[in-house]
């Protein structure tokens, strides 16, 4: 009998343990984190290419103006 409560109250320290660490891990990497991180990195990458026109006033990327342009003038037919 002394086996048993000794075995049951070893797997109940070992939930309390298991608990316990889940709940102070302190690891807040998720989803909200990444997306932040994606659109911060969308934002600076855009402010970098607008400055870019800006300071040298000419296209920088021609292949990605030439195809934007041709979806402005889609005709539809």
């Amino acid at each position: 009998m002394r086996k048993l409560f000794n075995k049951l109250k070893d797997k109940a320290n070992a939930a309390v343990i298991s608990a316990r660490t889940f709940i102070e891990n302190k690891k807040a990497e998720g989803y909200v984190d990444s997306g932040v991180k994606i659109l911060i990195a969308v934002v600076i990458g855009a402010l970098l290419l607008a400055g870019l026109y800006a300071l040298f006033n000419t296209t920088i990327m021609p292949t990605v103006t030439s195809k934007v342009q041709g979806l402005f003038n889609y005709s539809g037919n």
